[in-house]
């Protein structure tokens, strides 16, 4: 693999001055440990489609499965800005690690902890936060991905449990979930989330094959024919639609952040190879094209970073509206990509292969760039939040 020098990581407004010392040892140990264990075996298993062995047991160690839920449920009771320094160092790695992160931080174990009970908060958080259950959350049908309030998948009450029916697809991590964080449909038609575990009969996750992008993380459906759900595992704060997305928001956020890290990534290893390669008597970094192209990197990442982080601050201070994590999550993918996609450029045939990060980026960013709200759908909430008219 090619390697740039770790302090070539740009921080070109000196945002580091305004992070606290904690914030800045929490990153640290998060890229450390990604430059140990995720970057030595990444390609390979981008390459073989396998998911890489041990990974949410390794992430539980470090302390990055739901570090913002309290110490006292099993999490590290950190801030949002630390939050997110950690989503950046996983998806300077590869976007399937702070895939698998998120999903279990912001899709599991954030509405098991904002509308769970006491008994299921014991019961499940401490276990996710170690890596020991690995979790998937269920919003997505094959019929409505955008639309979730059209969702078809049900829940009928039987006395004691519910009986559940219904699918969604697109779900991270599904064949290896032990439980499933999924959103149905009551009798009354009000949405609520129930957790579905498995080894409970009717239950299937079958995996989805054949991805070119996210190659690196398992990817399946949840399948619900006639579900026995005990009722104590409904969810009994959560009702209607605002709580599955009060989810996505926050994983959301962790998007804005992680996709900085896979442009650094490009940006870096494309500035070292630039320095490195001569044509026509000279590094290639002494051409304008070239000089063009990576001032263009560079000045997108800072801006990025300083979207998260104002972003960061206002989630800290309980002001963060979903519509401004919208506009961060839409702006910082499409920096992201575009930048990965222009630095393979830069290394022109060098870049297609394994042995740099820019393909294997452009390609998971493709599928970021459409989870968690499309970048058209998030383009729309803005407008609609400026506007006051609904374009859906």
């Amino acid at each position: 693999m090619f390697h740039y020098p770790i302090h070539s990581i740009p921080d070109y407004y000196f945002l580091d001055d305004v992070l606290t010392n904690e914030h800045k040892l929490i990153r640290q140990s998060a890229r450390e440990w990604v430059n140990s264990f995720i970057i030595p075996q990444i390609d390979h298993a981008a390459q073989q489609h396998q998911e890489i062995p041990h990974l949410m047991k390794e992430l539980g160690k470090i302390g990055a499965l739901g570090p913002d839920i309290p110490e006292a449920y099993g999490g590290a009771g950190l801030d949002q800005i630390s939050y997110g320094l950690i989503m950046q160092e996983l998806e300077r790695g590869d976007s399937a690690v702070r895939s698998a992160a998120s999903v279990q931080s912001s899709l599991v174990m954030y509405p098991i902890y904002q509308y769970g009970s006491e008994v299921q908060k014991r019961k499940y958080l401490p276990l996710l936060a170690s890596g020991e259950l690995i979790g998937s959350f269920g919003l997505t049908e094959p019929n409505h991905g955008s639309d979730p309030a059209n969702m078809e998948t049900h829940f009928k009450d039987m006395g004691n449990y519910v009986l559940l029916n219904g699918a969604k697809m697109w779900i991270t991590n599904a064949p290896l979930c032990d439980i499933a964080v999924v959103w149905a449909r009551a009798e009354d038609a009000k949405v609520k989330g129930l957790i579905v575990e498995r080894g409970m009969q009717g239950f299937s996750t079958p995996e989805t094959l054949n991805k070119w992008s996210l190659r690196a993380s398992k990817t399946g459906e949840l399948v619900f024919r006639d579900v026995k759900v005990p009722k104590e595992n409904i969810l009994p704060h959560s009702s209607g639609l605002k709580s599955p997305l009060s989810c996505l928001t926050s994983a959301r956020y962790g998007i804005s952040w992680g996709v900085i890290g896979a442009a650094i990534d490009c940006y870096c290893t494309a500035l070292q190879y630039a320095k490195e390669r001569v044509q026509f008597g000279k590094p290639i970094a002494s051409y304008q094209l070239q000089q063009k192209k990576l001032a263009e990197f560079l000045t997108e990442i800072t801006k990025a970073q300083l979207l998260s982080w104002r972003l960061g601050i206002l989630k800290n201070e309980g002001r963060a509206t979903p519509a401004q994590v919208s506009m961060a999550k839409r702006n910082n993918v499409k920096m992201a990509i575009d930048i990965a996609r222009e630095s393979r450029q830069i290394l022109g045939g060098m870049g297609i292969m394994g042995d740099f990060p820019m393909m294997r980026h452009a390609a998971n960013l493709e599928s970021v760039i459409t989870y968690e709200g499309t970048h058209d759908v998030h383009l729309l909430i803005t407008g609609n939040d400026i506007t006051g008219i609904n374009a859906f």
